[in-house]
């Protein structure tokens, strides 16, 4: 085991300082850690607001002297920006971790095409800027040791969000891209289709409408990016579908029974 990290302080690289980037910034920040980063986007006078060393060139990110590289790119992007990289430039083996919603696709990329001395851990913090608003305590952050040799540097990293009291799970990309299909994968696809729908508060709203309503404007806070890369970078995903397609056929009323129903002999509210 490498004990190339003495302290719990890190050198941070973040690849991709949009939204999500800039949220976790903040809290690491806040615990010490020094900041980098880079973005196709000019963030440099964000970065110097907020005291984060700003790279125009991916170039100079990976010839820092960095503990960790944190991916925060949009899924599609991954693999553009990872075969961007000059890996070769790197000072010393590093810790790269992702971020991402789906875990299965970063995986694969990060086996294929970073050096073989490079460590590497899948995480999805299973919260953003809206439900960690007011602190990280309690919500998941789910992690995988896809390949780690110095864990000094691993436990540190994810010492971050255990100090913030994250409830920690270890769990396999694969469990978790099954788990997500069914959760966050359909939440958004229902919130989106609602949006389709052109749903609209009305004066006669029930609690449970009330719900859908606020699912809706949730998911739409979210980029498209984001639920296209959830349906189109997770396997499972189109096994939702297709089992949601035939439940709602199930539930479809012949007109011949809804013709000879008796209008009022039910009362429900949803």
């Amino acid at each position: 085991m490498s004990t190339s990290c003495s302290s719990s302080s890190l050198k941070i690289g973040i690849v991709g300082f949009g939204y999500f980037g800039q949220f976790l910034a903040k809290t690491m920040i806040k615990q010490d850690h020094t900041l980098r980063a880079t973005d196709r986007t000019d963030y440099s006078n964000s970065c110097s607001q907020m005291g984060v060393e700003f790279f125009r060139d991916v170039a100079a990110l990976i010839e820092a002297d960095n503990d960790v590289i944190l991916l925060s790119t949009s899924i599609p992007s991954l693999a553009e920006v990872l075969h961007s990289m000059p890996l070769t430039r790197l000072n010393r083996p590093t810790l790269f971790v992702d971020v991402l919603s789906v875990k299965e696709h970063p995986r694969e990329l990060l086996l294929r095409v970073l050096p073989e001395e490079s460590d590497i851990l899948c995480t999805h913090p299973m919260f953003g800027p809206v439900s960690g608003k007011d602190g990280w305590k309690d919500l998941t952050f789910m992690y995988d040791k896809v390949r780690i040799r110095d864990e000094v540097i691993c436990s540190n990293f994810l010492q971050i969000f255990a100090s913030e009291g994250c409830r920690m799970l270890e769990m396999s990309c694969e469990e978790h891209d099954k788990l997500a299909a069914r959760s966050q994968f359909i939440t958004h696809a229902i919130g989106r289709i609602l949006t389709e729908m052109d749903i609209k508060s009305t004066p006669i709203n029930t609690k449970g409408f009330e719900t859908l309503l606020q699912l809706m404007d949730t998911v739409m806070r979210d980029s498209f990016d984001l639920f296209s890369g959830l349906f189109l970078y997770n396997r499972f995903s189109v096994q939702e579908l297709i089992q949601s397609d035939e439940d709602l056929s199930s539930l479809r009323i012949p007109t011949s029974q809804r013709m000879s129903e008796e209008p009022g002999s039910e009362k429900t509210e949803c």
